[in-house]
């Protein structure tokens, strides 16, 4: 009888926190002009709350629903890494693979600083790689092919320029380049392009209807994102020509929330020391092997707790995602907007969630 009724107040208590948390929500959309906002709360086994709040587009009517999809941007990162882990378990690769083991004829046109850098070393941002954040960084040449064949024509650019410097006080600079040489590398053993390997992993493996670039609006109903242009937000059509110079793999990736939280709950489970796609050893090393941060995700611990956190906007969609290492749960938000405002919002949402949750 008496777990009855823990379990009856424990429902209850989700219900109300559901209610209040939407209710907060979508004011909070509303007053920081945010079209669209969907977030959700999880344990590794369940979704304990979720929502899609707002319209597709400031200039259209449709409802949001939780079947939208939304680019991610640099939540891509930890994507990315997963499926470098899956072949590293393979014993395809390691950790500490050197790059140029794998491509020994690159390094006579590259800079000697770059002699030694690992797998590890460019999924931690460690291994001095220009950033190519934005529209800051060097000139980039136009290249031609496929992706793949542009991939490997940037990364050799890359490996020209100079390297950044680390110190105590910068212990890593956060590249989008090194995770394209990050990709190559997993290129190069399996033979697969890595659009090839997204299909293969999220898609035919774990079933999570992942898609590349911006989410489609033109054929179909769906979200558009929004840039911030002469002090008003604008939709921007799936249909723009649009790159991200050659740094997919570190943010082009668009899924629907529902398909995300698969994601985030098989590392959730392997947090919690249990094998899945990825073995529960692999897990804890990814989100936690090395300090600062980790393979895709940012590893902080502060106040006595321990979080993997990550965000990503490629200035159209911006993303939130927290995970607490210690009680097992992840707070996602997702919205199809960029500017001061919508990360204030995001901001305040993250706290409300935590506050409800108990991390």
């Amino acid at each position: 009888m008496k777990k009855i009724i823990v379990i009856l107040f424990l429902t209850i208590t989700t219900v109300g926190y559901g209610q209040n948390t939407v209710h907060f929500a979508d004011s909070i959309r509303k007053a920081y002009n945010v079209p669209e906002l969907s977030y959700a709360v999880v344990d590794s086994k369940s979704t304990l709350e979720i929502a899609a709040l707002g319209r597709h587009s400031i200039d259209l009517p449709d409802t949001a629903t939780l079947n939208d999809r939304f680019h991610i941007g640099s939540n891509t990162k930890a994507m990315t890494a997963f499926i470098i882990a899956n072949y590293l378990e393979k014993g395809r690769l390691k950790w500490t693979t050197k790059f140029f083991d794998l491509f020994p004829e690159w390094k006579e046109k590259s800079k000697p600083e770059y002699a030694t850098i690992t797998l590890q070393d460019l999924l931690s941002h460690k291994a001095r790689i220009q950033p190519f954040q934005g529209e800051d960084g060097p000139k980039i040449p136009e290249f031609k092919g496929t992706n793949q064949e542009k991939r490997k024509q940037f990364g050799q650019f890359v490996l020209t320029l100079e390297p950044v410097e680390l110190s105590d006080k910068i212990p890593f600079i956060y590249s989008n380049a090194g995770y394209t040489l990050a990709t190559l590398m997993v290129e190069k053993i399996t033979g697969k392009s890595w659009e090839q390997l997204v299909e293969k992993i999220f898609n035919s493996d774990l079933k999570l209807n992942v898609k590349l670039s911006w989410p489609e609006n033109q054929k179909q109903k769906d979200t558009w994102g929004h840039s911030f242009e002469n002090g008003k937000l604008t939709p921007v059509p799936s249909n723009v020509d649009y790159h991200l110079d050659y740094t997919e793999p570190a943010g082009d990736i668009n899924i629907k929330l529902k398909d995300y939280i698969k994601f985030i709950q098989l590392n959730l489970a392997g947090l919690k020391g249990q094998d899945n796609y990825l073995k529960a050893e692999t897990y804890k090393f990814i989100h936690k092997g090395i300090k600062n941060y980790s393979l895709g995700w940012y590893n902080i611990y502060e106040n006595g707790k321990e979080l993997s956190t990550h965000s990503g906007t490629a200035g159209t969609y911006y993303t939130l995602v927290h995970i607490d290492r210690m009680n097992y749960k992840a707070y996602i938000i997702f919205t199809n907007s960029f500017n001061i405002d919508t990360q204030q919002a995001v901001r305040l949402l993250m706290r409300k969630l935590k506050e409800n949750y108990g991390s």
